[in-house]
């Protein structure tokens, strides 16, 4: 990321969004990102307070980069093989300096803001007890309070959400395009807090997430529409605007008021894949039309420089609850199955990460040959 892309002038917009509400990470991670400072930049003067992580990501972090060799070369010459491991080695170092840089962020927002999230392997997705084994190994080695483990919100997600959050460990509950979906991560996340404070256990420090994804669900919707429909580029922030009802309702009422006073926080919706894929659309329609109190947007790095440059900051995630549903209501009755959608939208983001985790596996694999041939230093 280059530093000049964003002009000071312009930051005043990102600052806007976050004095609206809104807490803004950047959907990516490297250690080019980290190590050069413009982490630290845009979290100092662009209002960047987060940043996710995913084994995409990671992927092109790694593969894409000689900054990483050497200790690849050291741990290999440490007898370590493995390249689940070597991964996780890796990642988790750029992972946990992210999280040093954001902890004062952490630290001032009273563990409301500041994290950094990492995810468990997507070939667990299906497996509730290989999942709850993984984060809790992976949330044990980053050892950073400010840290998030990813866990897929597919159905034998929910279970390992809930006795994850039991265990006192921060969730990002992910790879959601369900509203029903979404309201079973919240479910989750407040059966595990009850059970933890029925144990007498501390509530205090537990943060989680809700990763809403948008883009993809009018990318699919789209493909069904006629040109001439309304209801094109609507149909995700819809979703996004009732999910955000159902998360006001929620954390609201007696029993959440009881673990309130316990020092439990809400689970934050967190709106993912913003990144404008219809050219026929505002390249920050995804930032521009979910702004409000207590969200996070994660961005990737065009979007954060578009908002940057041109984005305008009006309060607009709740401002007509009434016509988000009516317009998912009128997208039923134009033959569109949001349900269908999400499913298979679920199933291909599992397999997209699973596809991404496995060519990374292989590039550490292939990473070793040339580096063992190499001569050494």
């Amino acid at each position: 990321m280059e530093r000049s892309t964003i002009s000071e002038g312009s930051s005043n917009h990102l600052k806007q969004l976050h004095d609206a509400g809104v807490s803004i990470w950047l959907d990516t991670l490297s250690r080019q990102l980290v190590a050069s400072g413009d982490f630290a930049q845009l979290i100092r003067d662009y209002s960047v307070t987060g940043a996710t992580s995913n084994p995409t990501i990671f992927a092109k972090a790694i593969t894409g980069s000689r900054l990483y060799d050497d200790q690849l070369r050291d741990l290999a010459a440490a007898g370590e093989r493995d390249t689940q491991e070597l991964f996780f080695a890796l990642a988790l170092d750029d992972v946990r300096d992210a999280a040093r840089e954001l902890r004062p962020v952490y630290d001032q927002s009273g563990g409301r803001d500041g994290f950094i999230s990492f995810e468990c392997t997507p070939d667990l997705a299906d497996d509730t007890e290989a999942t709850i084994a993984q984060a809790t190994k992976l949330w044990q080695r980053l050892d950073q309070p400010n840290g998030m483990i990813k866990v897929a919100g597919t159905r034998a997600g929910l279970p390992a959400i809930e006795e994850l959050t039991r265990r006192g460990i921060n969730v990002n509950g992910t790879l959601l395009f369900a509203i029903e979906r979404y309201e079973e991560v919240i479910d989750a996340y407040l059966r595990g807090l009850t059970a933890r404070a029925r144990a007498g256990e501390p509530l205090e420090g537990i943060a989680s997430v809700a990763s809403f994804f948008l883009s993809r669900i009018d990318t699919k919707v789209d493909a069904q529409l006629p040109d001439e429909s309304p209801l094109r580029g609507r149909v995700a922030l819809a979703s996004a605007r009732v999910a955000y009802q159902r998360y006001l309702a929620k954390f609201a009422g007696p029993e959440w008021e009881q673990l309130l006073d316990l020092g439990a926080k809400p689970q934050l919706p967190l709106w993912a894949s913003t990144g404008t894929k219809d050219p026929a659309y505002s390249d920050v329609l995804y930032v521009a039309e979910l702004i409000g109190p207590d969200v996070i947007n994660t961005m990737p790095e065009q979007t954060l420089h578009a908002f940057a440059d041109h984005g305008e900051v009006r309060r607009t995630v709740d401002a007509d609850p009434a016509r988000a549903e009516q317009t998912l209501a009128d997208a039923a009755a134009a033959g569109v199955e949001l349900r269908s959608i999400t499913a298979e939208l679920e199933r291909e983001g599992v397999q997209s990460f699973c596809d991404s985790y496995h060519q990374l596996l292989d590039c550490i694999d292939r990473k070793l040959g040339v580096l063992a041939a190499a001569p050494t230093r």
